[in-house]
């Protein structure tokens, strides 16, 4: 995540559930008090959305709201990201650099994954928040800053101080007040306001205006899924399925985008082992003689990978790792495709 300056609210902040109503109304009673604010939440639910939104309701609206994803960083360069760094501070550092502090004066800075931030970091940004100053990597002037933090985090940081891994001073400072956002399965029915607004901007950007509309089982599909990846997993979940809907009714939702029908079919490199298993669960007593049972056996793979391909005979022949003139062989030795 990039250092990032908005000048209008993000949308896509929508609910009508009564827990994700009074999130919404303690994130706004929040944004009002020039204070530090975590924001607990499981991966996917729209933290990063929900610090955008308190940044934008809060005095400092018309100034910098600059974002750290913590995770995304090796833990020896955030002090030099957080902080900037001096001309010749470290090797590679040909000039000043300013680091995320700076460039949220007077705005927000927003900190995901802020359990990865390392002790010493900790220590230095605590120090910050206390006195309003700090020294670049390499510097020894200090730099003043009126930022405002907003943390965020799915790990659990009083866990994290009693065992040593997150400081507990720097913690006491941060948790003024603490947002947690409801996961998607405990927000009852927003499942579906949610996936509404999300087909209709895959319409447009398909080019079609008219999101299609979902049939009656894929709406209780919607509410019945408990949604392990949160909003991330139901706006790609209904994104594919508008896509592969080809702007007709979507009657029902794939949330395995990795299942296929070709999953039954044996690999190339499993095929010895699952050709043995099918052998012995089919073989019948007693015994069919060795030729007849091979037969039988490459008469079922070749019609699972006619049905995998939908007939199409040179798909089949990929699947099965044979060339087409291999399987067109294997096609005249087993009779006509009407057979299969």
């Amino acid at each position: 995540m990039e250092a990032s300056s908005h000048s209008a609210p993000p949308g896509e902040a929508l609910g009508q559930s009564e827990n994700f109503l009074a999130f919404q109304e303690s994130l706004s009673r929040a944004a009002k008090v020039d204070r530090p604010v975590l924001i607990i939440g499981e991966r996917g639910t729209g933290k990063e959305l929900a610090a955008a939104r308190l940044h934008y309701l809060s005095s400092r609206w018309g100034e910098p709201l600059v974002a750290l994803n913590c995770a995304a960083l090796a833990p020896s360069l955030i002090e030099s990201e957080l902080f900037g760094h001096e001309a010749g501070a470290f090797t590679g550092a040909g000039q000043r650099r300013l680091g995320r502090f700076e460039t949220a004066h007077q705005g927000t800075l927003f900190l995901d994954e802020i359990g990865n931030i390392p002790l010493t970091v900790q220590e230095k940004i605590l120090r910050t928040v206390e006195y309003g100053s700090f020294e670049r990597v390499g510097g020894s002037r200090p730099v003043e800053v009126d930022v405002r933090i907003v943390g965020a985090t799915n790990a659990d940081l009083p866990v994290m101080a009693r065992e040593g891994r997150f400081k507990q001073d720097l913690l006491d400072r941060l948790s003024f007040e603490v947002l947690t956002l409801p996961p998607l399965r405990e927000r009852r029915g927003d499942a579906l306001v949610l996936a509404e607004h999300f087909a209709q901007r895959m319409a447009v950007e398909m080019g079609w205006g008219v999101a299609p509309e979902f049939a009656p089982a894929a709406r209780e599909q919607l509410a019945a899924h408990p949604w392990p990846g949160n909003v991330r997993q139901l706006k790609n979940v209904v994104e594919r399925a508008v896509y592969r809907s080809g702007g007709r009714e979507i009657a029902t939702f794939d949330f395995d985008p990795f299942a296929s029908p070709f999953a039954s079919l044996p690999t190339r490199d499993a095929a010895g082992e699952e050709a043995t298993a099918e052998i012995e669960a089919a073989s019948p007593a007693p015994p069919l003689p060795f030729k007849q049972a091979v037969a039988d056996y490459e008469r079922r793979l070749v019609k699972q990978a006619l049905d995998a391909a939908r007939f199409n005979q040179r798909q089949a022949a990929e699947l099965l790792g044979l060339t087409y003139h291999q399987f067109r062989g294997l096609l005249r030795k087993h009779g006509p495709m009407d057979k299969f």
